[in-house]
């Protein structure tokens, strides 16, 4: 059973930044695409960023955080990363990380880590 924990979250002003990190147990990790997503007080979880498994690395963004958000991924360290730069008061939420392989044949989630961006 593969688990995942996440880190890095705070209190910050806006403008500010944070470095999120995931970090998976077990032997499979490089086979993983990881999702980070996000939910806000009041509001529906969203995907913010995905990263692939493989070479190459492919990462997507959602238009609210592009620009602003950048995924990397290190699989000798099972480690995956969320650089979160000119943070805004809606980037306010709970960020959870999901590692799944193709299908979701495999499927874990993260408990989460809080970020408050508040002056």
């Amino acid at each position: 059973q593969v688990q995942l924990a996440e880190s890095g979250g705070g209190v910050v002003q806006p403008g500010g930044s944070l470095r999120l990190s995931c970090v998976a147990s077990g032997n499979i990790f490089p086979l993983f695409t990881i999702d980070w997503y996000r939910q806000g007080p009041g509001k529906q979880r969203e995907l913010v960023a995905s990263i692939s498994s493989g070479t190459g690395s492919k990462t997507n963004y959602t238009e609210s955080v592009s620009g602003r958000f950048t995924v990397s991924r290190d699989n000798a360290k099972n480690t995956v990363y969320l650089q979160m730069n000119s943070l805004r008061p809606e980037d306010t939420a709970v960020y959870t990380c999901n590692a799944y392989t193709k299908r979701r044949v495999h499927n874990y989630w993260g408990q989460g880590t809080q970020v408050t961006v508040s002056s």
